[in-house]
């Protein structure tokens, strides 16, 4: 017995040395491990507080990142391999898939651990928009996402560009030379490539530096997301945010994102190894030809609403200022949300909105792969009109309408209380 006791008195003193006093939250008073780095992983991973009634669909943002880790690490591997080099670069990703042991497992990885990583953002994104997770206090929490989508879309375009196939090639041409409507857009565009035109030696190595370099600034960025996330906590379903329910993050949640994980790995690999190529373009199977125009120039699938929305304006500056846009007016519904009530759920006038904005984001996908031709335009403009309908006009005008019927309401009730009185 008097063994026992000195054991735990020695062990009692030796932790000691690594305590920390950290906030009194309700599940994190009987706890040992309160040094600096078990304590931070803790009071963030472990006993972090979490609303009791998420559902999957908050397990999006915790597959983003594992959708991050997986795309770093098959980057550094293909790296090692890849050659950016104009006269080399399509060799030298066909030598991965034929040459290279278990290379063409990393390259079809790496392919379509990007079309993953843009499903699970879209079905995050849609998500926060549908449960109101841009509302105060998360505004800032909201506009690091966007720029964290906007980081993720530019590590993609010039990912796309390496492998320079005949899409690669003309995505890249079509892509920067869109600079040039802006004012000294020529001298720019030519910096860009480092020289005259696109097919020049410097070009490709630096969208492949880009490309390398991006992850590791979306790692930070993430980062300061979930710093922003953790001081404000999840939003949950029900828009409750007093806490009075609030439960560790493990097990509970642990084990719901993990058997998330299991599922979007099923679908993963179900791609990866059964239909590697059903969402790449056949196209950049064919080298680089600056002599020849792909039938239909089409970026990535995942580019399509914006690809439609540049299209369907026949204006050159009109149609690159409505694309980018389309990301930024994404910042602005955290300020210009004027209602009460997060949960879409709950919100039956704008439920009928939002899902029309998902179909409309869905046609917009369709119209981008579609031919260039009059009634796509007619429709792409349609589609446009509402998109930016939606975030400017119809998201503040349906927030104060519902607030008329809110206040009418409360009046009228404290109306027929006073006549019974």
């Amino acid at each position: 017995m008097m063994s026992n006791l000195f054991s735990l008195n020695f062990l009692a003193k030796s932790l000691s040395f690594f305590r920390v006093k950290l906030p009194n939250y309700s599940f994190n008073r009987n706890r040992w491990n309160k040094g600096y780095l078990l304590g931070f992983l803790n009071l963030h991973l472990v006993d972090y507080p979490t609303p009791v009634c998420l559902s999957y669909a908050w397990s999006f943002g915790s597959l983003a990142g594992i959708c991050l880790v997986i795309q770093i690490l098959s980057g550094v591997l293909l790296s090692i391999h890849y050659v950016a080099d104009m006269q080399h670069a399509f060799q030298s990703v066909q030598h991965i898939m034929r040459d290279v042991p278990n290379g063409w497992l990393i390259r079809y990885t790496h392919a379509n651990g990007a079309s993953m990583f843009f499903i699970v953002l879209y079905c995050h994104i849609f998500r926060g928009l549908y449960y109101g997770s841009y509302m105060k206090p998360r505004q800032m929490l909201w506009c690091s996402g966007v720029i964290l989508f906007l980081l993720v879309m530019g590590t993609a375009f010039t990912g796309y560009v390496l492998p320079w196939g005949q899409m690669s090639f003309w995505g890249a041409t079509v892509i920067t030379s869109m600079v040039t409507v802006l004012p000294g857009g020529q001298t720019i565009v030519e910096w860009i490539w480092g020289g005259y035109t696109v097919n020049n030696p410097p070009t490709l190595k630096r969208f492949y530096s880009v490309h390398f370099a991006l992850p590791f600034v979306i790692s930070g960025m993430t980062i300061i997301h979930l710093a922003l996330l953790h001081r404000v906590g999840s939003s949950s379903p029900i828009g409750s945010d007093t806490g009075v329910d609030d439960i560790p993050f493990y097990p509970y949640y642990f084990a719901k994102d993990l058997f998330a994980l299991n599922c979007f790995l099923l679908v993963f690999a179900t791609f990866v190894l059964l239909f590697p190529d059903v969402l790449n373009h056949p196209d950049n199977y064919i080298p680089a030809d600056p002599m020849e125009t792909p039938k239909q120039l089409v970026p990535e699938w995942y580019f399509l609403p914006f690809y439609a929305i540049l299209r369907s304006i026949p204006h050159k500056a009109g149609g690159i200022s409505a694309m980018g846009g389309a990301i930024l007016v994404l910042f602005l519904i955290p300020f210009t949300y004027t209602g009460y009530v997060r949960n879409t759920t709950y919100r039956p006038l704008f439920k009928i909105f939002y899902w029309f904005l998902v179909s409309d984001f869905l046609a917009l996908f369709y119209i981008g792969q579609a031919p260039i031709e009059d009634q796509y335009i007619t429709l792409g403009q349609y589609a446009a009109a509402y998109y930016y309908l939606f975030f400017i006009v119809i998201v503040p005008l349906v927030g104060l309408i519902e607030n008329k019927l809110v206040f009418y309401r409360v009046k009228e009730e404290k109306k027929a209380n006073k006549n019974i009185v």
